[in-house]
């Protein structure tokens, strides 16, 4: 069955805005915790808890990836730029899993893949330097052939597929289906290369069914929507419903 990963990362966005210099003061009562929000995904089902910290430190910060590393229970998932003071401290932290991630200053969330036709020579570094210590390393890419093939060339075991793109078009028929078809087509050259294919960005309780219609995902890594509807429901029960329809659509 695909496993599902809770991004937490808006949660910590969430606390910044409001909290983005902490007091001296120890008794602040600082809200939301990305902690609590991690272990309730996890008790409602989620398989691996992933958290960005990105080198503007906007909003996943040092301390919370120590404490998640602390205190979950399932796996933990570290987002990271090829930037060598982050790939330091996650080789200092140790998570189960790396994903490596492009990062835009003056973006809201990642925009597109990592271009590994550029970027290969850090990728590939960075890959080699984390798998060393037996952390399983993925590359965050856009579903197209060239970065496939470039991250077999690299020696990436994981890729990660952008399904921004796929979500955009949701609703738009030729465009949704060629997106579909991308993804399908790199899946499957991924797959037949020996990669595990992950996939994620954008991936939400109405257009998860499609996407998982078309090719076979060992995990599905999902934040926004999860904690949006957290909002009516809160995270456990958010969770476990999207946990459910990974297995409705496994089957």
């Amino acid at each position: 069955m695909t496993k599902l990963g809770v991004n937490i990362d808006h949660s910590a966005t969430l606390r910044q805005a409001r909290y983005r210099q902490i007091s001296e003061n120890p008794n602040l009562i600082v809200e939301p915790n990305p902690i609590e929000a991690a272990l309730l995904a996890e008790r409602g089902g989620a398989d691996s808890i992933t958290a960005h910290l990105r080198e503007d430190r906007r909003h996943i910060q040092d301390s919370d990836i120590i404490e998640l590393r602390r205190r979950i229970k399932t796996k933990l998932n570290m987002e990271i730029a090829c930037a060598e003071d982050i790939i330091n401290f996650a080789l200092n932290i140790m998570p189960d899993y790396v994903c490596l991630v492009p990062e835009n200053r003056m973006e809201i969330t990642t925009e597109g893949g990592l271009d590994l036709t550029r970027n290969c020579d850090k990728a590939a570094s960075a890959i080699e330097r984390l798998s060393k210590k037996g952390i399983v390393c993925s590359v965050f890419i856009d579903p197209d052939a060239a970065q496939i093939e470039a991250a077999k060339s690299i020696g990436a075991p994981v890729v990660e597929l952008h399904t921004g793109a796929y979500a955009n078009a949701w609703g738009i028929s030729g465009e949704e289906n060629f997106q579909l078809n991308r993804i399908s087509s790199a899946a499957r050259r991924a797959q037949e290369l020996g990669i595990v294919v992950n996939s994620g960005h954008g991936i939400n309780y109405d257009n998860v069914g499609k996407l998982m219609s078309v090719a076979k995902f060992n995990e599905l890594n999902i934040g926004h929507t999860i904690l949006s509807r957290s909002i009516f429901v809160g995270i456990e029960e958010a969770t476990r419903q999207m946990k459910a329809l990974l297995e409705k659509f496994s089957a």
